[in-house]
């Protein structure tokens, strides 16, 4: 056979080609846009944290007061490692956290945010009436909400040579009348629950696995409950229908670097006014001996300490979970107090009311005895 020819005329009498001859190019890749890398701050600021364990925590201060003493309250942040004072944060951590903590830096907790008056009335379901939320509807508006009560007949007794004594009464509280007002007033109980991730209920509630309704009963407290009066359940109701259509009492949450969020009056108080009933999560106090929740409320002591209940707003509440309590280890804190925590026996059930112990002037701030009864909260460290 003979050899193949490997010259260009060779070539072109093998294979004709007409046209021009170029070199392939290998294909060139599109050309990606410069990558764009996050700060180490906002890394850190949503990156999953790992605690890491130090050898040696001798050194440890609190970033506030500069401190290392007092190491039983010194508490350390889960993420930054950085040690706080329980008595230095604000608001003061009464007992130390079970679990993870976070610094107030690190926790990224924010103040909510203004809300419409759409969102106000859908917040606290309020009954809806023609126009939105109205002048005060109370009767007898001239003279005020109270008057329904003072308006009324009271029968003549047959004098008596024994002296008794006067019974104090409850007094419905007398919403604001400006109805923007009262709006504001909503909206800033709103935002304050909105920021600890709270429902809002004006009811005791009794979720499954927590302690049912029935264990809910005056006739187990141990040495008996005092009873509300006819006419104190039937100014107890009047008030409950008031804020179903969003009059509430004259009150406004605010925010304190010093005490956390606190309640001030935005109107005057009278003696003896009901402000408001403590609602939450009803569970049993053996459930709750290694909670954390700094607002828990004695419901019930029974004769069985196993069927003692309290009452945990955690989750769900209303503004008595904001109003703050007294350190009454003082003689100032004792000054402070402008209502009274006491428990009744309302139709059977237990029921925790706060009412005012004396004439509460505006942008004055609410306080009452945490303790009541017990004595054992620890409240040293109230301001």
């Amino acid at each position: 056979m003979a050899p193949a020819s490997s010259s260009p005329a060779a070539a072109q009498k093998l294979f004709p080609f007409k046209g021009s001859v170029r070199r392939t190019e290998a294909p060139r890749r599109p050309s990606l846009p410069a990558r764009k890398y996050k700060s180490m701050a906002e890394i850190m600021a949503t990156a999953k944290y790992v605690v890491i364990e130090r050898a040696d925590y001798s050194d440890a201060r609190c970033v506030q007061c500069g401190s290392g003493e007092g190491d039983d309250e010194l508490l350390l942040c889960d993420k930054c490692d950085r040690g706080f004072h329980m008595s230095c944060l604000r608001p003061i951590v009464v007992r130390i956290p079970i679990g993870t903590w976070l610094c107030p830096s690190c926790s990224g907790q924010r103040r909510g945010r203004s809300l419409s008056q759409t969102k106000i009335i859908d917040f606290f379901g309020i009954q809806k009436r023609r126009g939105g939320i109205g002048k005060c509807t109370c009767a007898q508006e001239v003279n005020g909400c109270n008057s329904i009560y003072y308006g009324r007949k009271r029968r003549r007794k047959s004098a008596s040579l024994v002296l008794h004594k006067k019974k104090r009464r409850l007094v419905p509280f007398t919403p604001t009348e400006d109805p923007v007002r009262r709006l504001k007033q909503m909206g800033s109980l709103a935002t304050a629950l909105t920021a600890l991730h709270m429902e809002f209920t004006d009811e005791l509630t009794y979720m499954p696995g927590m302690a049912p309704r029935s264990a809910n009963q005056a006739k187990f407290e141990n040495g008996g409950m005092q009873v509300l009066s006819k006419e104190d359940i039937e100014t107890l109701e009047h008030c409950r229908a008031m804020s179903r259509r969003g009059e509430g009492p004259p009150l406004i949450v605010a925010f304190d670097s010093f005490e956390g969020y606190t309640v001030e009056a935005d109107g005057l108080i009278k003696d003896m006014t009901f402000i408001a009933e403590y609602i939450g999560d009803v569970d049993y106090i053996k459930n709750r001996e290694h909670d954390d929740c700094d607002s828990m409320m004695t419901l019930l002591l029974a004769n069985d300490p196993s069927k003692s209940l309290v009452i945990c707003p955690d989750k769900r509440g209303n503004i008595a979970r904001f109003i703050n309590g007294i350190n009454n280890h003082t003689l100032d804190g004792k000054k402070k107090q402008n209502l009274k925590c006491v428990r009744y026996n309302v139709n059977g059930e237990c029921r925790v009311l706060l009412v005012a112990t004396r004439d509460i002037a505006k942008g004055e701030r609410l306080y009452y005895d945490y303790n009541g009864y017990e004595h054992e909260y620890p409240t040293h460290h109230f301001v």
